[in-house]
């Protein structure tokens, strides 16, 4: 995977982003916006989704490993996770972590 797969970085910023910004800009791009808490210490091992996904980091440290590379990112970086790639998400802190995680909706007309 490129690097401009996985971090887009044109919200990156050294405080959190207000989830109501990343909201509109998600939307405006197809994007779902949700939050999630993760505990200190929590692993997803082998996530795979049917769509893309975003993925943005409030508060706390994440670590993630996507098609083989592991990073770090940091609050306010948008990672983008390509559709169907096994990925593990860690919460590796040491406190709770919140993030944003947002899928690509579908506009596809000839479903009902």
């Amino acid at each position: 995977m490129s690097s401009s797969n996985m971090n887009r970085g044109l919200l990156e910023t050294s405080t959190a982003p207000e989830r109501a910004e990343v909201e509109k800009d998600w939307h405006a791009r197809g994007f779902t916006c949700g939050l999630w808490i993760d505990h200190a210490a929590r692993t997803w091992c082998g996530e795979i989704n049917e769509t893309e996904e975003l993925l943005m980091v409030l508060s706390g440290k994440l670590e993630l490993e996507v098609e083989g590379k592991r990073i770090q990112p940091k609050i306010g970086e948008e990672v983008l996770i390509p559709t169907k790639t096994q990925h593990t998400i860690k919460n590796i802190g040491g406190k709770t972590a919140r993030w944003l995680y947002g899928h690509k909706l579908h506009n596809d007309s000839t479903q009902l």
